[in-house]
């Protein structure tokens, strides 16, 4: 084979995921500037009156709701997740993290411990890391045999064929984050005693084994990218513009009308001259600021 066959077979094979080159370890210089925060706050309260009255729709017309947020470590799933839901009726938006599944747990059908977590009618349900646990982790950390991997692959799509049949409106997302931006957020859990919580074992075993992680997504894209439950890649090195863009496209995917604005009026106070507050012993906070 030619030096020419062999580079353009290099190239072929290495656009298969069509990912940004965020497995590089050089920044790009004319990468795009971080968004200045008044710019991103005024962009997020427009976005946040949108999720409200998506909210409204969802109650009203009964939709069920599925988004999965999956990703690197360190790469804004949780960040994301709050500000989504910082606006939102957490009756109606309903954040899902699991915890390390029970002994009973590891027993059952792998997707039988997600199934009760779905959403009924009128709800909004998010997952913060979900069954793709099993494509993107467990192999990676040999939590699962390859042979449990491939089976996982091979069934996914069906059981969220049965999801999309059954009214669900499923939204997979991905963030992605560059390997020196990875490391320059570990770092800063690392010194900040606010964020010291955010820094598991498991991003400290993971953190070296960058690119079986990179293969894993790649074998897992190939096996569930499907028309009715695509997965969406969100690039999130600047965390604003990332959380911006993402909260712009879930509202494109979910077919929700605004609904006419209510015509909502204080009513007069009723007065009472015969109330007087009581002497009693509270203990109030002290009024430090």
């Amino acid at each position: 084979m030619s030096k020419k066959s062999k580079k353009a077979k290099k190239a072929s094979k290495s656009s298969e995921v069509p990912l940004r080159s965020s497995d590089a370890s050089e920044v790009d210089a004319g990468a795009t500037p971080t968004m200045n925060t008044n710019a991103y706050e005024k962009q997020m309260r427009r976005l946040h009156a949108e999720l409200v009255a998506m909210q409204e729709w969802v109650k009203a017309a009964g939709a069920k709701v599925c988004i999965v947020f999956e990703g690197r470590d360190t790469a804004g799933k949780g960040g994301t997740i709050k500000r989504i839901t910082e606006r939102v009726s957490p009756r109606v938006f309903r954040v899902v993290a699991l915890t390390a599944p029970t002994e009973r747990e590891k027993s059952q059908m792998y997707f039988q411990r997600y199934l009760p977590h779905f959403p009924a009618a009128g709800e909004v349900v998010i997952f913060d890391r979900s069954w793709y646990n099993r494509a993107g982790v467990e192999p990676v950390m040999g939590f699962c045999t390859p042979e449990e991997n491939k089976a996982f692959l091979e069934i996914t799509p069906a059981v969220e064929k049965a999801m999309v049949d059954s009214g669900i409106v499923l939204i997979k997302y991905w963030l992605e984050v560059g390997p020196d931006e990875q490391t320059r957020r570990l770092e800063s859990r690392i010194n900040d005693p606010r964020k010291i919580w955010k820094l598991s074992d498991m991003d400290l075993l993971s953190y070296s084994r960058w690119f079986d992680y990179s293969r894993a997504r790649d074998d897992m894209f190939r096996a569930t990218d499907t028309s009715w439950a695509p997965w969406f890649v969100a690039h999130t090195d600047d965390k604003k513009r990332g959380r911006l863009n993402i909260i712009t496209h879930l509202l494109s995917q979910v077919p929700y009308q605004p609904l006419p604005p209510r015509d909502v009026q204080l009513p007069d106070r009723t007065t009472d001259p015969d109330y007087v507050d009581p002497d009693l012993p509270l203990r109030h906070i002290p009024e430090m600021f």
